[in-house]
């Protein structure tokens, strides 16, 4: 059984797929999936979806590329979480590809939601994309420690893997680690601990190999562990169990069935 720690299916092409999409995911054996949220214009529709589905769960956030959104405060968070579906706060962090100015607002949103998880004491999911020196550097600032969380389709080093994982946090590998040139994730996904591993798709974007530049979906997420097993000599299901119990300790809930 796997679990698709990372995903959009409230996206337009996911959501107009309905009941199909979920039933894809049965077949592959997926058998849980968390739906993220970027804005807070979005969280009903994220809300709705999990909701309805017991094997469906959410965050709240907003993302730090979005500028054309509501800001949230740490007491807007908060609240928001309190939803009994929603078992995390983010997506949240630093993205200096889109603004690389390095703007001041992306970095208190980031330790806004950070200040959210730990008044709740719901893990975090964070984004990084050329910023990876200054993520570290506000977890460490703001004692992130206290509340983990999972450093999301990770692609940095070895090096921020090993000082994320000391600062609580899971790494969580998206369908770019099955793709050929791939060498420094794959080096991180063969290195880091077993227990501190998580997989994810982020569809409907990163469509792993053999669906690569296709609509990605959480029916693919076994693609992304059968290259980590490949990478670590493991079969499937070892880290189909691995991953999802991880999944399970770090968000402190029991995996539905199928």
């Amino acid at each position: 059984m796997f679990v698709d720690s990372h995903c959009h299916i409230d996206f337009e092409d996911l959501a107009a797929q309905g009941e199909a999409l979920f039933e894809r995911m049965q077949s592959a054996s997926v058998q849980c999936a968390v739906c993220i949220s970027v804005s807070l214009e979005s969280l009903p529709r994220v809300l709705g979806i999990a909701e309805q589905r017991a094997n469906i769960f959410a965050t709240v956030g907003v993302h730090p590329e979005h500028t054309d959104c509501g800001e949230p405060t740490v007491e807007d968070l908060v609240a928001l979480a309190a939803h009994p579906k929603v078992i995390g706060i983010g997506e949240t962090g630093l993205d200096y590809y889109w603004h690389k100015d390095r703007p001041a607002w992306q970095r208190a949103r980031f330790r806004a939601h950070i200040a959210a998880a730990k008044l709740t004491g719901k893990p975090l999911i964070v984004h990084t994309r050329d910023s990876a020196e200054d993520v570290i550097q506000i977890l460490r600032d703001e004692q992130a420690v206290s509340v983990g969380g999972v450093m999301h389709c990770f692609t940095e080093t070895l090096a921020v893997a090993e000082a994320a994982l000391a600062e609580n946090f899971y790494i969580s590998f998206s369908g770019i680690v099955t793709f050929k040139n791939a060498h420094q994730i794959k080096e991180v996904a063969a290195s880091i601990p077993l227990d501190r591993i998580l997989i994810e798709t982020d569809a409907p974007y990163l469509a792993p190999v053999p669906y690569r530049g296709k609509l990605n979906e959480p029916s693919y997420v076994p693609h992304v562990a059968a290259e980590i097993a490949r990478l670590r000599g493991l079969s499937i299901d070892e880290v189909a169990a691995a991953t999802t119990a991880n999944f399970a300790r770090l968000f402190k809930l029991v995996v539905p069935a199928l």
